[in-house]
């Protein structure tokens, strides 16, 4: 299951018959085994005042889970692990195919859906300001803009956009370039705004009532952007910036709006596209382009900031913590729902709160959200006190595997996170 592109790639297997796409063989992706002028997969780089032993264990450990994800058909993977006394970073395979050089250890890489954190940490600042209610409706501060086809945003809350409970339908189905490779090379320099997302939106029926179900619909952050620009005079991007960015010092996070680059240094972003007869069990990748380049406007509040490993997790451990929400907004934002069946296929016995996921792991469990935009796709988790956090960046969301290799029973990088934020060593 995926984040920011989730519709997208699930939309292909009903969309495919009408794609004209000729599938294409596969780049081939980097042996576990390299030759000393090509980056090694067992690089890495640890700092600490820790038992020098005990994380060069976790060093390994983390090593060899992020070699082992290559197989799963992605060029390259950026680890790091976050603790009180240090970081552990790995990477593995490469961040340039062409040019065969490794993925820089200070990437920035689009992160997605991890952009909806950073959104709903602003609209629970606002409300811890008196400015708003999470039992605000969506009409009260943005009339007349949902309606039509059985959406009704008088009957819609704040805190049900932030929870994924509205019943919206998913704007990225109205965008069926994002699923085809000559629509995607036709549009990927257009501008979307969310007053257009929320449109295509309308066109579709309701998932169901306000409140009586779950799914994730990235119109939800599309509306919670608008919502912050209607109640503080400014673009989310502004409120994020001075609100988040600025005060956490993340020196390495942008927030762009239609700026169709990722500042260096970056890995290419790869990505492939369904071909003819593709299910959700096997969409038929074709070739894979250089998908880096892009107006990132179509993700919007959804999807559309870049960072780091070292910004995100800064971010996260500083989220969990308290430093960014008053106690009653961060009690808020983690009360959570049961996600869906497909979530709970990936991510068996996820809740969702607001913004953020609760994932049961062999320690306890972590907050976490993933974010998947084309070229990029980012998996995390932080420890419920804040004292370990991880992150971990492909340079593609749409993995193709090796032939032969099983896929794996849930989400690929489950045990990397559980081993980062559970095994000994990590910096806590």
């Amino acid at each position: 299951m995926r984040f920011l592109t989730s519709s997208r790639k699930l939309a292909a297997a009903t969309t495919a018959a009408v794609l004209t796409a000729t599938v294409a063989p596969a780049i081939s992706q980097p042996a576990a085994a390299v030759e000393p002028t090509q980056p090694s997969v067992g690089e890495s780089t640890t700092s600490s005042v820790e038992s020098t032993s005990v994380r060069s264990g976790l060093r390994a450990v983390l090593q060899r889970d992020a070699d082992a994800l290559l197989p799963q058909g992605v060029p390259g993977v950026l680890a790091q692990v976050s603790g009180r006394h240090g970081t552990v970073r790995v990477r593995s395979g490469y961040g340039n195919l062409e040019r065969r050089t490794p993925v820089p250890w200070n990437a920035h890489f689009r992160i997605g859906s991890l952009t909806k954190p950073f959104v709903a940490t602003t609209v629970l600042q606002l409300v811890g300001e008196g400015k708003l209610s999470l039992d605000d409706t969506v009409e009260r501060w943005l009339p007349g803009l949902v309606r039509g086809n059985g959406n009704d945003g008088r009957q819609i809350t704040v805190r049900q956009l932030l929870q994924h409970t509205s019943g919206l339908p998913n704007y990225v189905l109205g965008l069926p370039w994002l699923i085809d490779k000559e629509g995607f090379e036709q549009h990927r320099f257009d501008t979307v705004t969310a007053r257009k997302a929320v449109r295509l939106a309308m066109a579709s029926k309701p998932d169901f009532a306000p409140g009586k179900g779950w799914n994730y619909s990235n119109t939800n952050y599309a509306l919670a952007g608008m919502l912050i620009k209607r109640v503080t005079g400014n673009a989310w991007r502004h409120e994020v910036r001075q609100r988040i960015v600025k005060p956490l010092r993340l020196r390495e996070t942008t927030v762009p709006y239609t700026s169709p680059r990722v500042p260096a240094p970056r890995a290419v972003g790869y990505e492939r596209f369904p071909g003819p007869g593709a299910t959700p069990e096997d969409p038929r990748y074709g070739e894979q382009i250089d998908a880096t380049l892009q107006n990132p406007s179509w993700g919007g509040a959804a999807g559309a900031i870049i960072s780091t490993t070292r910004d995100t997790n800064t971010f996260l451990k500083a989220l969990v913590r308290g430093r960014l929400l008053k106690p009653a907004e961060l009690a808020e934002m983690k009360r959570t729902v049961p996600t869906s069946e497909a979530f709970q296929q990936a991510w068996p016995g996820s809740r969702y709160g607001l913004g953020i996921v609760w994932v049961p792991n062999s320690c306890g469990g972590s907050w976490s959200h993933g974010g998947d935009i084309m070229g990029y796709m980012t998996r995390n988790g932080v420890t419920p006190d804040g004292s370990r956090s991880v992150m971990v960046s492909f340079n593609t969301d749409s993995p193709k595997r090796e032939p032969g290799v099983p896929a794996p029973e849930h989400e690929m990088t489950r045990t990397l996170i559980d081993h980062a934020l559970c095994g000994a060593g990590g910096g806590s």
